[in-house]
C-alpha cells in the first residue's frame, strides 16, 4: 500500500545520494566513475538504482523519467508519514533537502537521478 510506495521513495533516495557521493569520491581521487560503478555492480551494493541511474549521472543524463518534482512531492509525503508514526529518518531529511534544493534552483522538471549531480557540485565537481 501507501507505506511501501512511501518506503520504496526513501531508499530510492538514499541510494541515488550514496550513488552521486561514490562517484564524487571517484572523481576525486582521480578514479574513473565508471569503472567503480562497474566493480559496485558486481558486488553486494548492485542495484538497479546503480545500474540505471548510476549511468544517468556518468552521461548526464537528466532528461526526465520521474521528474524531481514529483520526487519532492512524494519526499514530503514521506516527511508526514515518518511524524505520523514517530520515526527518525536522519538520512531521508538529507535527501528531501538536497531534492528541495533542485526544486529551488528550478532543476524540479529534470530527472531525479539529478540528485547525484547535486552531491558532484557540493564537493565542487561539474
Amino acid at each position: 500500500g501507501q507505506i511501501c510506495k512511501l518506503c520504496n521513495q526513501m531508499v530510492l533516495g538514499g541510494t541515488i545520494a550514496a550513488v552521486g557521493e561514490a562517484f564524487s569520491l571517484a572523481r576525486k581521487a582521480g578514479v574513473d566513475p565508471s569503472r567503480v560503478r562497474e566493480a559496485l555492480l558486481g558486488g553486494f551494493a548492485q542495484s538497479r538504482v546503480l545500474e540505471v541511474h548510476g549511468e544517468r549521472m556518468l552521461k548526464s543524463n537528466y532528461k526526465p523519467g520521474f521528474r524531481t518534482e514529483l520526487f519532492a512531492k512524494d519526499l514530503r509525503n514521506v516527511a508526514a508519514a515518518l511524524s505520523e508514526n514517530d520515526t527518525p529518518a536522519p538520512v531521508s531529511a538529507v535527501v528531501q533537502q538536497l531534492v528541495n534544493a533542485l526544486v529551488a534552483q528550478g532543476r524540479g522538471q529534470n530527472d531525479y537521478a539529478e540528485l547525484g549531480k547535486v552531491i558532484f557540485e557540493l564537493a565542487g565537481l561539474d
